[in-house]
């Protein structure tokens, strides 16, 4: 009978919330593939990254305001908020770029200081690297960007997943070759010839100067990332790839997180 049944022990369900751009969104991100093979089934995991967004759009459009009432759902034990932006924050973009040097960090510092009085707490990520070579070195433009996030994770102790670092250091390892099997569709020939020669064709325009920025908002729109072979968005393979670093970090640096996360 029912009634002879114990009392099962009440669960204590968490929560990750991911926040970010396309290389963190449903397509062409990490995302998934972190929500769907590393994290168990005691912790809701939400992915609201969404395409285009930066620092200022993200907030602007009524993103953040979702998050914030994810934030604050009665019934969890913890949330954790995992942030990623840098992007689409980067010069070029109309209606999304931010000033490096103010604008940008203040944007991020707000993030952490609403995501704490909500209750919960904040992870920034430093962003994803693209995967533009020349001469068989890998193009580091967002590597401001990365420091910019190192330095308000500093100031305001948050737990930093340095995935800009950690995916450089892959990417490079892997080569122009190897590392467009990360992409969300195969190369055409002309550019696995370019990647033969050490040099991936966007690599003039993703050298420092207005064409990268003109390059960089051409592949990466506001909206969903196109299905289609570019040095940004991930498909499968790459969202695997990535999804893995992000959970190895997380176990690291936030120990709380450890019971929830697989490897």
């Amino acid at each position: 009978m029912a009634g002879d049944r114990p009392l099962p022990a009440p669960i204590r369900a968490s929560k990750i919330i991911l926040v970010g751009d396309s290389t963190t969104a449903v397509q062409g991100g990490w995302g998934p593939r972190f929500c769907g093979d590393h994290v168990t089934s005691f912790a809701a995991c939400i992915n609201l990254a969404r395409g285009g967004r930066s620092t200022y759009n993200y907030r602007a459009e009524g993103s953040w305001s979702l998050v914030e009432s994810e934030m604050r759902a009665p019934g969890y034990a913890a949330t954790w908020v995992l942030i990623q932006f840098g992007h689409n924050d980067q010069p070029g973009k109309p209606g999304r770029s931010t000033d490096l040097q103010h604008e940008f960090p203040d944007n991020l510092q707000r993030y952490v200081q609403e995501v704490r009085a909500a209750g919960a707490v904040p992870v920034l990520l430093t962003p994803l690297t693209r995967r533009q070579f020349a001469d068989g070195r890998l193009i580091d433009d967002l590597a401001p960007w990365a420091d910019a996030i190192r330095r308000v994770a500093r100031e305001l102790d948050v737990p930093l997943v340095d995935l800009h670092a950690r995916s450089r250091a892959l990417v490079q390892a892997m080569g122009p070759v190897m590392a467009m099997t990360l992409a969300q569709a195969p190369a055409s020939q002309p550019q696995v010839a370019a990647a033969l020669s050490g040099t991936t064709v966007d690599a003039a325009a993703a050298a420092p100067g207005a064409g990268a920025a003109a390059q960089n908002a051409l592949i990466e729109p506001m909206g969903q990332a196109k299905r289609a072979f570019d040095y940004t968005h991930l498909g499968d393979d790459g969202a695997a790839v990535f999804a893995t670093v992000v959970a190895e970090e997380l176990a690291h640096t936030v120990p709380p997180m450890r019971p929830l996360l697989l490897p």
